[in-house]
């Protein structure tokens, strides 16, 4: 699932918005009109929406509305409509917060932040020496952080959200790739085996990632 879904017409702002949250560890996808922009949402879903007014054929209030219909997923206007009446028609429309261009990059991530804070529980998800910061999007083993790619950090947020839960391989699949990705199920496999590679003292002996014979994979 992508992180943030940044809808903005204008190519150069929304690519340096997108390159800085990267910078932040978010995975981030692009839209630079409302058709795409549900389009993208309907097919890999998002965990934050980060929404302009002004835009080509739908525009932000109608994809906030759509969006709305099916989900409650936060939303966070970004425009230079700065009258009170757009705000409050943005607030009413279901958005979450709403915050004028142009806009200090600092308050716009604290705000993100905050949302993800609020939406997605504690900042951080910690197991004997192997701590998860959600906000960071960064993983540490004894302090020392992991690089890890974003299905891998994705995957091991799933596993340790439900520790001690048998989770089939088909609902990671779906939950981590999507069901309409590309990816043969079997990428699964491989990213179990990277990750052990990196967070178990002996990968062939794992005792963090369990493999549950005809399930799939548990965390203790």
């Amino acid at each position: 699932m992508t992180d943030i879904l940044i809808v903005e017409d204008d190519r150069e702002l929304s690519g340096l918005l997108c390159d800085f949250l990267r910078k932040e560890r978010y995975v981030v996808s692009v839209a630079n009109n409302g058709e795409t922009a549900l389009l993208l949402y309907e097919k890999y879903g998002a965990r934050l929406v980060v929404l302009d007014i002004l835009l080509p054929g739908m525009d932000g209030f109608g994809v906030c509305a759509k969006i709305r219909e099916r989900s409650d997923t936060p939303i966070l206007i970004v425009s230079a409509k700065t009258d009170k009446a757009d705000q409050l028609n943005g607030l009413r429309t279901g958005a979450d917060d709403y915050i004028e261009k142009p806009y200090d990059i600092d308050i716009l991530l604290a705000k993100i932040n905050g949302i993800f804070r609020r939406h997605y529980g504690q900042d951080e998800i910690e197991d004997g020496n192997l701590r998860l910061n959600k906000i960071s999007r960064q993983v540490f083993l004894v302090n020392t952080a992991l690089s890890l790619t974003a299905k891998e950090y994705e995957l091991l947020l799933l596993l340790m959200e439900n520790k001690g839960k048998a989770l089939r391989k088909d609902e990671i699949f779906r939950r981590i790739w999507g069901s309409d990705s590309d990816s043969e199920p079997q990428t699964l496999t491989v990213h179990i085996q990277w990750l052990r590679q990196k967070i178990e003292e002996n990968p062939r002996t794992p005792k963090r990632i369990l493999t549950v014979w005809g399930v799939g994979y548990q965390y203790l």
